[in-house]
């Protein structure tokens, strides 16, 4: 089982993360009135996906590289099997979003990250031999989150809809082939220097991608979906992560 990049928020002192079956339900409602809010958006390890980063810029009018040069850490250790782009928090003492806001909360909230529209809920999904795509739930339960007290019922399929999540799992789910040899594989197959470097200026910094690969291609601020998956198809074709 994979978790990708985007499907679960990453936090330490996590009080509970309990397996959910997607028929399940629970008791979970955020809004403004729960003595916690915002406390969530601090503390935190955000991995952000290629389409996360992707609607960011789009909230935010920034170019790949403008997004990725404030916004964006970008890791690759001895003991990383992948490159991974985490969110740049505040030093502010709580190691706050920089897009949080203490009484209206998220300011880029109809673009925010696929693992902020998720909470509490973790997702993980894996391919089977003949390439069928299986998911996986826990529900992440925190001491501090009052959200769990409010009345109100959830499902998975009601939660994903109401929080329009859909649309960020079909993209972070076209990385799987991309990372499941690695993740997955016995021997922990773990990318190149080459792979990592290509793997990030491909999904992560689609205007390098474009400018390298498709220059005469007419783009506009609506076509950045149809170039990102371009481009993870693009990758795939050029090479395997377990080769």
């Amino acid at each position: 089982m994979t978790v990708l990049p985007g499907n679960a928020l990453q936090r330490e002192g996590l009080s509970s993360a309990q397996p959910l079956d997607a028929a399940a339900s629970f008791k979970f409602h955020c809004h403004p009135g729960v003595p916690c809010f915002t406390d969530c958006c601090r503390e935190l390890e955000l991995a952000l996906s290629p389409y996360d980063v992707l609607r960011l810029r789009k909230s935010l009018s920034l170019s790949a590289n403008d997004f990725l040069e404030r916004y964006a850490i970008i890791e690759f250790g001895p003991d990383d099997l992948y490159p991974k782009v985490y969110l740049t928090m505040i030093d502010d003492g709580r190691a706050s979003c920089p897009f949080v806001d203490p009484s209206t909360g998220c300011r880029v909230y109809a673009d925010r990250p696929s693992a902020c529209r998720t909470y509490p809920v973790g997702r993980g999904v894996s391919l089977d031999e003949q390439g069928t795509l299986h998911e996986q739930f826990i529900l992440l339960h925190e001491e501090h989150c009052h959200g769990f007290a409010e009345e109100q019922t959830q499902t998975i399929a009601n939660w994903q809809d109401d929080q329009q999540s859909k649309e960020y799992n079909r993209f972070n789910d076209l990385l799987l082939p991309l990372l499941k040899p690695a993740a997955d594989s016995q021997s922990l197959v773990r990318f190149s220097d080459e792979q990592a470097t290509l793997y990030i200026d491909t999904l992560y910094n689609l205007d390098l991608f474009k400018k390298k690969y498709l220059p005469d291609y007419a783009l506009s601020a609506d076509d950045q979906p149809a170039l990102l998956s371009h481009a993870l198809n693009w990758l795939l074709l050029q090479w395997q992560p377990a080769s």
